[in-house]
């Protein structure tokens, strides 16, 4: 899409959020294991405080504006009452800071003399405190990606957030498993380039961290932030992004959304002569609207008891609907700002009458703001306090778009799109953790640790290549994968398995499986050592591995042994091949005659229909070719040709 944009400067700035292997929790001795059954429930209200210099943080004011409760989920098994805010913090864990400082030397930045632990305020529930610990490790440095050097702004070490179970709109529910695992963040300054170039950059950022074989593996283990602006536009920080691809989707669609918004802001420009400032004129519509025959109106009026209020925007008539591009419109900008209160009973004067809302009552709403023709208007209803929040927000909003793109921390979609999700933080969300003095750094420990910096990422596919037999690609695949410890595992214990088949199985097969909707997390790696051992030992056939991963992803069985008595998994004897062979062939004899050697394909496709997971594919195409062929040569000698 950027190739749609050539003009375009697009700066991309990428914070990548990994977590780390280590046994603890970063400020307790809770194992850093997500999973377990809750037995303890409490409930939070979360409030702002003050910074030091007595202000507050725009974010934080905003979250508070949703007046959320929070309920938390405990277990006894991953976490304790540091977690709940009912202990002050423990020492830091050693293991982590240890291997946040070997990332810091492996990226050749400037460690700091003396680490601190600062707190970040966080009130929407993912931290039982309010603020999220965090700790600057180093700053500066450098990562080389293909010829190119990308700066290194920060490196931080910090705990995780709690697990969102749950939101309602009024209630959100967080399990604590997730709460203090320890991760690092790592920030790298912004360069302009294309989308599909940032998801190398990030690649090879993550390769990195892989290759110290100290950070966790998996879905979930690892998400990405992205900063982008356009020229020297505001920058918008997209949080939440766990895939690659999706990483690539995500910038492209920011970066449309962006220049849509800078066109609508031109189109303003050239448009609103009058200096009135947005805002100008907020009048409350309940009265009128209560005439109004809409479902979503009189929802609004009798179940929440509520109010409608509307806001004059001076010369937006026409502009609030309009689509620069593709489902990108300020009244949709709008709309998102809104869902954050609860609130859904939103219009604008570009989009009616509609919704059951009637022309007269327009005029009505148009005539109680005092309208020109080139004016518009927006409406929002709910409850007083939320609509009282709401309307302030919608103002910042009009006002922003004659600026065009507002600074803003936007979330990632499932879909590659991003949504609204608050004011972006200001400094006034930082202050420092007093239950933790500093912690000096040792040079004589930096030192050590230089050994255990990983090798370049060209070193270590080479020896993937050399000790398995791997090609390139695949050892590549398999590195990248969640599965690369248990890969090395399973293929130095196997005797007959090459490590290629395995590679390939637990790479392109369970990613196919994956894209199908099949839930990966139902295969455990117990099961896969299973399976790999029944195949070394010759009780199943390669065929039947696809064919158990499935069984037990789709939740049709608990166990291998399971898996394998539903499919009806048995190695078959070379005399059960052979006399299948032959059946099949018997029954198709007319398809032989007419098609000859020809006839293979449909031959083997029978075979494999009735004797897949039972034998080796390779060995059920080799007696079916030596047993085809004798027959046809058999067949010519008797015909006499």
């Amino acid at each position: 899409m950027s190739e749609d944009f050539p003009d375009i400067k697009l700066n991309i700035g990428i914070e990548l959020h990994q977590q780390l292997a280590s046994k603890n929790k970063l400020f307790c001795n809770c194992r850093s294991k997500e999973g377990g059954e809750s037995n303890t429930t409490f409930f939070r209200k979360m409030r702002p405080t003050q910074s030091e210099m007595g202000a507050y943080d725009p974010a934080v004011i905003f979250e508070f504006g949703k007046m959320r409760t929070i309920k938390y989920y405990s277990s006894d098994m991953s976490s304790c009452l540091v977690e709940a805010d009912e202990e002050p913090p423990h020492e830091v864990d050693e293991y982590s800071l240890e291997t946040s400082l070997i990332i810091s030397l492996a990226l050749n930045s400037n460690i700091c003399d003396e680490l601190h632990v600062m707190r970040k305020t966080v009130i929407d529930g993912s931290n039982t405190s309010g603020f999220q610990r965090t700790i600057l490790i180093a700053t500066g440095g450098h990562l080389d990606v293909n010829g190119r050097r990308v700066g290194v702004q920060s490196i931080c070490l910090e705990e995780d957030a709690a697990k969102l179970i749950f939101d309602n709109g009024k209630v959100r529910e967080y399990g604590l498993d997730r709460l203090g695992v320890a991760l690092v963040e790592i920030a790298l300054r912004p360069v302009t380039c294309k989308p599909e170039e940032i998801a190398v950059i990030a690649l090879s950022l993550g390769r990195l961290l892989r290759a110290s074989k100290r950070v966790a593996r998996g879905l979930g283990s690892v998400r990405q932030d992205v900063n982008v602006s356009i020229g020297d536009g505001a920058v918008v920080e997209v949080k939440g992004i766990q895939r690659l691809e999706d990483l690539v989707k995500v910038t492209r669609y920011e970066m449309v959304r962006q220049h849509g918004l800078v066109r609508i802001a031109q189109m303003l420009g050239s448009r609103r002569s009058s200096q009135q400032p947005i805002g100008d004129r907020i009048e409350d519509v309940t009265e009128i609207l209560a005439k109004s025959t809409s479902n979503v109106v009189s929802k609004i009026l009798v179940d929440t008891k509520g109010i409608f209020k509307a806001v004059r925007a001076v010369g937006f008539r026409g502009i609030i609907g309009f689509e620069p591009y593709p489902d990108i419109r300020l009244g949709k900008q709008i709309s998102e700002m809104v869902r954050f209160y609860g609130l859904s009973g939103i219009f604008h004067s570009d989009e009616l009458p509609g919704y059951g809302i009637k022309d007269e009552e327009v005029q009505e709403i148009k005539n109680k703001l005092q309208m020109n023709a080139e004016d518009a208007f927006v409406v929002v209803g709910g409850p007083r306090d939320k609509v009282d929040f709401a309307v302030e927000s919608i103002v910042y909003r009009l006002r922003a778009a004659l600026v065009g793109v507002p600074p803003e921390t936007r979330a990632a979609t499932l879909d590659g799109k991003t949504v609204y999700s608050r004011p972006k933080p200001g400094a006034s969300r930082m202050y420092p953790e007093t239950d933790i003095p500093s912690i000096p750094v040792n040079q004589m420990v930096l030192a050590n640790l230089c050994g255990q910096v990983p090798e370049p990422m060209d070193q270590i596919l080479s020896s993937l290549v050399e000790k398995y037999s791997l090609n390139r690609k695949l050892a590549e695949q398999i590195f990248d994968s969640e599965y690369f410890n248990l890969f090395g595992e399973i293929a130095t214990s196997m005797t007959v398995i090459k490590p290629t088949f395995i590679a390939s199985k637990l790479t392109e097969d369970l990613l196919n499986l994956e894209r199908q909707g099949l839930d990966r997390n139902l295969l455990t790696n117990k099961a896969i050592v299973e399976i790999f051992c029944r195949l070394d030992h010759g009780t199943i056939a390669k065929e039947s591995v696809a064919l158990i991963f499935e069984k037990m992803m789709k939740s049709e069985a608990n166990t291998v042994e399971e898996a394998i008595t539903q499919l009806g998994i048995t190695s078959a004897t070379d005399l059960e091949l052979d006399t299948t062979i032959d059946l099949i062939m018997k029954e198709n004899l007319p398809t032989i005659y007419e098609k000859g050697f020809g006839s293979i394909g449909t031959l083997m496709g029978k075979c494999m229909a009735k004797l897949r997971g039972k034998a080796d594919g390779q060995k059920i195409n080799s007696i079916l070719k030596a047993k085809l062929g004798l027959f046809l040569e058999s067949n010519s000698t008797r015909t006499g040709r």
